[in-house]
């Protein structure tokens, strides 16, 4: 049996999980949004706390509101009681509970908001910052600007890059095309060729069609756009299509990448076993948090590939760094603005890198007030 940790006058064995909560919050845009198969007007955010002794440890997923009742009623009872150090055992216990309810979707989305903030807590408990928690692979995470929606028109997309660039030194950028499912090939290449003049020749330029092409026509626009040294090309097709990623990746220039609706180990495996990308996307709320993550990290690393970070870049700093493959994390225009808005402690990419901040946990506190504005459950 281990020995009970004692920091101060706290000895940890005593604490057990008192309380799970969840509550929902749709933030609108700040203009309408779309990519290459999906328009949006607003972001529903799920936010979790866990409280043990005096800490409260915070996490959050992008997810329906329904997430939150699936916290509610599904996950806390078999969470409350536990033991806030083993959260491992936490989570396979709540990927058990699930079974019924299907592991992946909104159950997922929902275990992962609950993981997150469990690490977060255990971290607070220890008085440690999550990123020294878990191990440091590197001082700081690299970070791409990412928005540039189908939805924008040129002067709104030129200010969004050229901030990115210009003003705050990121030194790559991603933008949205396969508009309309893939129907306006000359408008994407325009946009393409747009955001290359803005950016200058220094900065990476990346798209992203999220799965608006088919296979053969998106090899013959990504020969198009070798004129703009295009180094990314995110879901030329359906990730569900691995045979279709595959075969853009071995006629593609630019780099192959895919993942970010991976929901379990199962399928970040399929798709590193199919050759069908050259970096994996991961996305820690969606993938079962924390734990997740370094689940599917791990699984890229034996295919020998890196893995990107997915959106949420807040919540996914501490745990990038922490990752020897990283690549990069995305720096992305809805979550970048959530995040900022609703919680104290947001990280700044100046110079187009995030360093993990040394507060304990993710070092992010919700801002009560804020938050109270977008309350949907």
């Amino acid at each position: 049996m281990l020995s009970d940790i004692v920091i101060g006058d706290l000895v940890i064995g005593d604490l057990v999980i008192r309380d799970v909560h969840a509550s929902a919050y749709r933030v609108p845009t700040d203009r309408p949004e779309a990519d290459g198969t999906l328009s949006w007007d607003a972001t529903t955010m799920v936010v979790v706390r866990a409280d043990a002794g005096e800490a409260a440890g915070l996490g959050w997923t992008y997810a329906p509101a329904a997430a939150a009742r699936v916290v509610t009623d599904l996950l806390a009872p078999v969470v409350c009681g536990g033991d806030p150090m083993d959260v491992p055992g936490l989570w396979a216990a709540m990927v058990r509970r699930v079974r019924n309810a299907g592991r992946t979707g909104v159950a997922g989305y929902a275990i992962s908001a609950v993981d997150v903030a469990l690490w977060d807590l255990k971290a607070r408990l220890l008085g440690l910052p999550l990123a020294r928690l878990f191990g440091l692979a590197g001082p700081s995470v690299p970070v791409y600007g990412s928005g540039g929606f189908t939805t924008y028109d040129d002067d709104v997309t030129t200010a969004q890059l050229a901030h990115w660039v210009h003003d705050q030194g990121i030194p790559r950028v991603k933008i949205k095309i396969g508009e309309s499912a893939g129907t306006m090939p000359a408008r994407d290449l325009h946009r393409v060729a747009l955001a290359r003049r803005v950016i200058g020749d220094a900065a990476e330029l990346y798209v992203d069609a999220n799965g608006g092409y088919g296979a053969k026509q998106a090899v013959r626009l990504e020969r198009r756009m070798r004129d703009h040294d295009v180094r990314w090309f995110e879901e030329p097709v359906s990730s569900d299509d691995l045979a279709g990623l595959r075969l853009v990746r071995e006629r593609a220039d630019a780099d192959v990448a895919a993942g970010e609706y991976g929901g379990d180990l199962v399928y970040f495996t399929r798709m590193c076993a199919a050759g069908a990308v050259d970096c994996l996307q991961i996305d820690a709320t969606r993938c079962g948090g924390y734990t997740g993550w370094s689940g599917a990290a791990a699984i890229a690393a034996g295919h020998g590939l890196e893995v990107s970070a997915h959106c949420a870049p807040n919540l996914h700093a501490p745990v990038a760094a922490a990752t020897p493959n990283l690549r990069h994390m995305e720096w992305f225009h809805d979550h970048v603005r959530i995040e900022g808005d609703l919680f104290d402690g947001a990280a700044d990419p100046a110079g187009g890198a995030v360093r993990p901040p040394d507060a304990p946990g993710h070092g992010l506190t919700l801002r009560a007030g804020a938050a109270e504005r977008y309350r949907v459950v």
